[in-house]
């Protein structure tokens, strides 16, 4: 009787196998879900253009055109009024300061090679095209091919009309 008695009153053990399984769970379904949204650093005097684009922005070279200035990397290499007011395609100090950023990061594989590299470009939308289109052509010019323009994406239920 004594025995029936003292198995009566032990506590179950506390299983912590499940629990630890629904946290691990919980830890990778947060990691996957974290990496969805890539944001990139934006200044305060720009203000991007929308688009329904679904590509997700990568980790590039960055070149950011406002209507005060040109700067690769938040380091400013022209004034916007004198990219606008240039007759000629090449900007020189933004083409020097892409070839000094080409040659701390050289290219490894050979498909990175033949692609060339990557940078985006990131404009306000009221910059003029003239603009955009000096920049792209220096970027071209220094090696750059792959060109990215960044957008503000916006749901493309209201872009049907």
């Amino acid at each position: 009787m004594d025995k029936h008695h003292k198995r009566g009153k032990n506590f179950p053990a506390f299983n912590m196998i499940s629990l630890m399984d629904i946290f691990t769970i919980l830890v990778f379904f947060l990691l996957v879900n974290s990496s969805d949204v890539e944001v990139l650093k934006s200044s305060k005097d720009i203000s991007l253009p929308e688009s329904v684009a679904e590509q997700k922005p990568r980790e590039t070279v960055q070149i950011t055109v406002s209507q005060k200035a040109v700067a690769i990397e938040g380091n400013r290499v022209a004034s916007f009024e004198q990219v606008a007011g240039s007759k000629e395609d090449i900007i020189p100090s933004l083409h020097q300061a892409l070839k000094r950023l080409a040659a701390r990061q050289p290219l490894i594989r050979k498909e990175e090679v033949e692609a060339g590299r990557e940078v985006t470009i990131m404009g306000d939308k009221e910059i003029p095209f003239s603009v955009l289109k000096k920049i792209m052509s220096t970027c071209t010019h220094a090696g750059y091919s792959r060109i990215s323009l960044s957008v503000m994406q916006k749901s493309a239920v209201g872009a049907s009309g």
